[in-house]
């Protein structure tokens, strides 16, 4: 199709044109003006550094030119070409919800192999840069996967709370729910140190929502114990905030449902 058929890019032209003679007659009338005029009217009260302005009105081709393009930006923004016409970006996007479902109906029902491949693929490429290669944390930089938590971990949630996963934990969990220090020290000892010997009394306050093994309750909170799918797909939702800093969402369509499960299925394997 001929450009010149397509009434927005005549209109684009024809602004260009506008733009340029009024920008061309309006810098030579001004330019015209600083050689051959002196300034008049009144001058206000208030000086600036002993320097005064003139009381003078806006000049008429100002003014005009303000509203011109306060109306052009109206029409341009409701009736012109982002919202009416052909969008590269809406494009894309369309393309991309078309091949997620494709995608999804191709792997509806993957077994666990197929679930650990595309998880392991999917993980050295978005999560490996920040978790390492082997899921070592790099040093503490970020989440350690060959371990579940540490104590300093358990102990800045318990003391901060952890409210952002409320998509599937929609209660949260407020901070300081133990106040003792010495509670907080065995509870955060006990559970960093994957719920092996005696079992703290203090511990009971955290069962309540976590379960007495540690590994979660459906909706209310997750597993502590241990590495599960939901817990993993929960984060890359929601993102996640903590004692290493901040983990962002995974929310924008680059990972689909069975993506997110099947990297869930991979860093559980990571610990084994």
């Amino acid at each position: 199709m001929n450009w010149l058929s397509d009434h927005i890019n005549q209109f684009a032209l024809l602004g260009a044109v506008l733009i340029v003679v009024i920008s061309t007659v309006i810098i030579g009338k001004y330019i015209k003006q600083m050689k051959t005029d002196k300034s008049t009217g009144e001058l206000v009260d208030k000086e600036w550094d002993g320097i005064k302005e003139y009381k003078n009105e806006l000049p008429i081709g100002w003014a005009v030119s303000f509203l011109v393009l306060i109306v052009w930006a109206f029409w341009y923004i409701l009736v012109g070409y982002p919202v009416n016409s052909f969008s590269q970006i809406g494009q894309w996007n369309e393309e991309v919800e078309t091949k997620n479902a494709q995608f999804d109906k191709k792997w509806a029902n993957p077994d666990k192999a197929t679930l650990l491949g595309m998880g392991e693929g999917i993980y050295l490429v978005q999560c490996a840069p920040c978790h390492g290669i082997t899921g070592d944390g790099i040093d503490g930089k970020s989440q350690n996967f060959t371990t579940r938590m540490t104590k300093e971990q358990v102990t800045y949630t318990i003391n901060n709370g952890a409210n952002n996963l409320k998509t599937v934990y929609p209660g949260g969990m407020p901070p300081m729910m133990l106040t003792e220090a010495a509670d907080i020290e065995a509870v955060s000892s006990y559970v960093a140190d994957g719920f092996k010997g005696e079992q703290p009394a203090a511990y009971g306050v955290c069962a309540g929502c976590h379960g007495a093994d540690g590994k979660g309750i459906p909706y209310v909170a997750p597993n502590i114990k241990e590495y599960d799918v939901s817990l993993v797909t929960a984060v890359l939702t929601n993102g996640k905030k903590g004692n290493l800093g901040t983990m962002p969402k995974f929310d924008d369509g680059r990972l689909t449902a069975i993506q997110k499960e099947a990297v869930g299925h991979y860093i559980k394997t990571i610990g084994e």
